[in-house]
């Protein structure tokens, strides 16, 4: 029996991800680190030869037109953590990940939009002068939620 106090889920995707070789290598990693689903904004997904366990067909998968119509359909309950370089945003190797939420990811070249910053419930960074590829970045901090860490 599921206590709803308890169980974890997260969701991860990418807005206007840049080239679709990224969603193959993020959906492969987030289908063995525990993702309940994957998503996309703004540019569809295209099956990739990097996805090699088809990743796309073992979780769900959404796709929204734009940022508003994603937002209106976050799990309800669920924390929108978006990942970028911002003075706002907190240390990833401190941040403590909710138990219920969405990570958010940007395209390489302009990464999250205003709009998506300005509702994210939180901001996480890690020690990187540049920008990373997106689909290293997405792992990066899914291998991270799957540290013994505290959850908020």
């Amino acid at each position: 029996m599921n206590d709803n106090f308890v169980t974890e889920y997260f969701g991860i995707g990418i807005q206007n991800g840049k080239t679709p070789e990224n969603l193959g290598v993020l959906w492969r990693t987030a289908q063995n680190l525990g993702a309940s689903y994957i998503f996309t904004i703004g540019n569809r997904y295209a099956k990739q030869a990097c996805d090699t366990h088809n990743a796309v067909k073992s979780l769900p998968y959404f796709h929204y037109e734009n940022f508003e119509e994603f937002y209106n359909n976050l799990p309800k309950g669920a924390r929108l953590v978006g990942v970028e370089l911002d003075e706002r945003a907190a240390d990833l190797e401190t941040f403590e990940h909710p138990r219920r939420c969405v990570y958010l990811l940007g395209a390489e070249d302009n990464g999250l939009s205003k709009a998506a910053i300005a509702k994210c419930h939180h901001l996480v960074k890690f020690k990187s002068e540049k920008s990373l590829n997106v689909s290293v970045a997405g792992s990066i901090v899914l291998y991270d939620r799957g540290l013994n860490k505290p959850r908020s």
